[in-house]
C-alpha cells in the first residue's frame, strides 16, 4: 500500500519527507518521489527503491513538503507514473493512494482542453483539474474552494495531498476509504498514511472521518467535510514507539498483514477495473489464448504455495477449470502433462526463487503458457514468463 507523507513547518521539507518515506518502506513500494513548495513546485521521483531516488536529489529548499511511496495500481511502475503529479502549469503538486474511479471521463475532459497528460495513471487528473478550478471559474484563486470543487468530482477511494505554488505555508488533504492521520506538533504540521512517517517529531494526532477534508499550516489544522461545512477529527495521544508503529499497532507484522488483506485485494485489483470487468493488461496472453485452457497448475514455494492454495479455490470455483497446487522444487522431476492449453501460474515475491524459476522454464519447453504473479518488478521470473 503507499505510503503518504506531508509537512509544514520549519525544517527542510525534502529531509524530512525521505525520512518519513524511509520509515514507511515496510508497506511495500515499486516507486518514490518528493514535491517541495516554497513558491515554485520542485519535483523529483523515481522508479525503483529510494536509494533510487536518493541518487538523483538536488538542492531543494522549501519548508513544505510532499512524498510518496507508490504501489502500482493504475499504470506501471515508471519514472512518468511515479508520484507526485505537477499540473500542466506547474503550479500544482498532488499524491493520491487510492483509486479515482472516473478518471476515465475526467481524463478525456482534460484531452479535449487540449492538456497534455504526462503519465499512464487515474491519480494525474486531480492535479490539472485543480489548477484548471484555481485559474478560471467561480473558484478562481481560491485554493480551498478549488480544492473541495475537485474533491466533490472524484469517485472512488483515495487519499490526496494538494500543495499550490501560490500557497507554500499550506496542504489541503482529504480522504475516502483509505488512510490519513495528522500529526500535530509546535510549530509544524503533518500527514500520513499512518504515524510511522511522523512519530519521531510528535506523539499528537488526529485521526479524520470518512470524507474528510484537512487543512495544514505550520499554526493549526482545520478540519472540514467534501460541501465546507466545518467537521471535527478526533484526536488522540500516540503510545506506541515507531516499531510498533511500523505494525500498526498490531502485536506482530503478522497480525498486521492478516487485517490489511482486504485492501490488499482492493489497491492490486482496483487499477484494473475497466466497464465491470478486471483487466490484467501487464500480460500478453490473448483472451483466445486464455479461452482454450483445460487445466491450471500453480507453482510456488513456502508462503506463495500457500496463496496458490487460495488461488486453486478461487480458480475452480468461479472459472470451473481443474486446478493442481506443486512445490515447485518438485514440478520438473514429476513430469507433469503440460500442453499448448495448460497455464502455469507461477507465484513468487522476489520474482527470484530458484525452483520456481526452473518450473518455468520446464513449462515453456513443454510448449504451456506461464503467467508470474510477483512483487518485484523486472525481476527474472516475470522477464522469463
Amino acid at each position: 500500500m503507499c505510503g503518504i507523507v506531508g509537512y509544514v513547518g520549519e525544517r527542510q521539507g525534502l529531509n524530512l519527507a525521505l525520512e518519513a518515506l524511509r520509515r514507511m518502506e515496510y508497506r511495500g513500494y515499486d516507486s518514490s518521489g518528493i514535491a517541495v513548495n516554497d513558491g515554485s513546485i520542485s519535483v523529483v521521483k523515481k522508479a525503483g527503491k529510494l536509494a533510487n531516488l536518493e541518487a538523483i536529489l538536488g538542492d531543494m529548499p522549501g519548508t513544505t513538503a510532499i512524498g510518496h511511496t507508490r504501489w502500482a495500481t493504475h499504470g506501471r511502475p515508471t519514472d512518468e507514473n511515479a508520484h507526485p503529479h505537477v499540473s500542466f502549469d506547474g503550479r500544482v503538486a498532488i499524491v493520491h493512494n487510492g483509486i479515482i474511479e472516473n478518471f476515465s471521463p475526467l481524463r478525456q475532459e482534460l484531452i479535449d482542453a487540449g492538456i497534455t497528460l504526462d503519465s499512464d495513471t487515474d491519480s494525474e487528473v486531480a492535479a490539472h483539474l485543480l489548477a484548471l478550478a484555481y485559474n478560471d471559474g467561480e473558484t478562481a484563486g481560491d485554493f480551498r474552494a478549488s480544492a473541495l470543487a475537485v474533491l466533490g468530482r472524484l469517485e472512488g477511494a483515495f487519499t490526496l495531498l494538494f500543495t499550490h505554488a501560490d500557497h507554500p505555508g499550506q496542504i489541503i488533504a482529504a480522504r475516502r476509504s483509505t488512510p490519513l492521520i495528522v500529526g500535530v506538533g509546535e510549530g509544524e504540521m503533518f500527514l500520513g498514511s499512518d504515524v510511522a512517517a511522523f512519530i519521531e517529531f510528535t506523539k499528537n494526532a488526529v485521526e479524520l472521518e470518512q470524507d474528510n477534508v484537512v487543512i495544514i499550516t505550520r499554526d493549526g489544522y482545520e478540519v472540514l467535510n467534501f460541501d465546507g461545512s466545518a467537521a471535527e477529527g478526533r484526536p488522540f495521544t500516540i503510545d506506541w514507539d515507531l516499531e510498533a508503529a511500523e505494525k500498526g499497532g498490531f502485536d506482530s507484522f503478522m497480525m498486521k498483514e492478516i487485517h490489511e488483506q482486504p485492501a490488499a485485494v482492493r489497491d492490486t485489483l482496483g487499477g484494473h477495473f475497466h466497464d465491470g470487468r478486471v483487466i490484467l493488461d501487464e500480460s500478453d496472453i490473448s483472451e483466445t489464448d486464455l479461452k482454450s485452457i483445460n487445466q491450471v497448475f500453480v507453482v510456488a514455494c513456502g508462503s506463495a504455495y500457500h496463496s496458490g492454495l487460495l488461488a486453486k479455490y478461487a480458480i475452480e470455483h468461479w472459472v470451473r477449470i481443474p486446478v493442481q497446487i506443486e512445490v515447485a522444487s518438485e514440478f520438473r522431476y514429476r513430469d507433469p502433462v503440460l500442453d499448448e492449453r495448460t497455464l502455469v501460474l507461477a507465484i513468487s515475491q522476489s520474482g527470484e526463487t530458484a525452483d520456481t524459476l526452473e518450473a518455468v522454464r520446464h513449462a515453456k519447453t513443454q510448449g504451456a503458457k506461464v503467467l508470474a504473479v510477483c512483487n518485484t518488478n523486472g525481476s527474472q521470473i516475470p522477464r522469463e514468463s
